[in-house]
């Protein structure tokens, strides 16, 4: 029985929902939506102990992973595959891993996500080390793909998330960190696609965004480690290069020539005074923090 887990209880505010106009209809499913950043409030202060183990083991070499079943393991995807494009990462630094493969994104696998066996060896398959971090991302909290995806990563040691829409969900128990974000009962009752979907992206854009600023991905609040693979991307590149060091948008599409698109060297280069080379050599010794590239001598 699953009727004990709030996310798959009624939600008293929408049990007319199919006598409802349509107004009325996306009303109720708006003043639901209200309370997911206060839920998601709440539980910051867990969110921000991922985080920092996060950065600390990327910074080590480590990677991360987002395991989860459905509508959780597409979520994973869509922060995983922003990364590489937004912050010039490797694609193998995050990675997300779906129940029943990649064939699972576009067509649901049924009864891929209570196979705890196959979480243990698609996790297994990557080579998963105690410099690794695995975050098991499941609303019910009880998924067990994604339960048996960190019962393997604390066999190797490797730091553990999990990420659920119920407290003392289960797989919290196979967790070093636990982030529980209560949104209470869905409008379409467990429909989960729904306020605990749209919490856990808010989270794992959190968690992904911050992490990439404490890796120096980010001057002041600008994408200065953006790859620049298309010419809408090329043109942000120039903008946020003129905005940081005064360039004109020829200056500032002559640097970017000199560094090979790479926006980081530019604004080094510009705001230094040195050579492309020069540039990248402080970028390295700085560990990519653009401020401290500059002041270094």
């Amino acid at each position: 029985m699953l009727t004990y887990l709030t996310t798959e209880q009624r939600n008293e505010n929408s049990v007319r929902l199919d006598q409802m106009p349509t107004l009325e209809i996306i009303q109720t499913i708006n003043n639901e939506d209200k309370s997911i950043a206060e839920a998601v409030e709440a539980v910051l202060p867990n969110i921000t102990i991922a985080i920092d183990q996060i950065s600390k083991a990327l910074m080590g070499g480590g990677r991360l992973f987002y395991v989860g079943a459905g509508t959780s393991g597409r979520l994973g995807i869509l922060d995983a595959v922003e990364c590489p494009p937004t912050f010039m990462t490797s694609p193998s630094m995050i990675q997300p891993i779906i129940a029943g493969g990649n064939g699972a994104v576009y067509k649901a696998v049924e009864g891929a996500e209570d196979d705890e066996a196959q979480g243990k060896e698609d996790i297994k398959g990557r080579d998963l080390t105690d410099k690794d971090v695995v975050i098991g991302i499941t609303a019910s909290g009880r998924t067990p793909y994604a339960i048996g995806a960190l019962k393997y990563a604390n066999e190797v040691g490797a730091y553990t998330v999990s990420l659920t829409c119920n407290h003392n969900s289960l797989i919290s128990t196979f967790a070093d960190c636990s982030i529980e974000v209560i949104v209470g009962p869905e409008v379409l009752s467990g429909s989960t696609r729904m306020k605990a979907a749209t919490a856990h992206k808010m989270i794992l854009n959190m968690i992904s965004t911050t992490t990439m600023i404490k890796l120096g991905k980010v001057y002041e609040n600008l994408m200065v480690d953006v790859r620049v693979s298309n010419f809408k991307l090329l043109e942000r590149a120039k903008s946020i290069l003129m905005e940081i060091t005064g360039s004109s948008y020829e200056e500032a599409t002559q640097l970017l020539t000199e560094a090979n698109n790479e926006v980081k060297p530019a604004i080094v280069m510009k705001k230094s005074g040195v050579s492309f080379k020069e540039a990248k050599k402080r970028l390295k010794e700085s560990n990519g923090y653009v401020k401290k590239a500059i002041d270094s001598n």
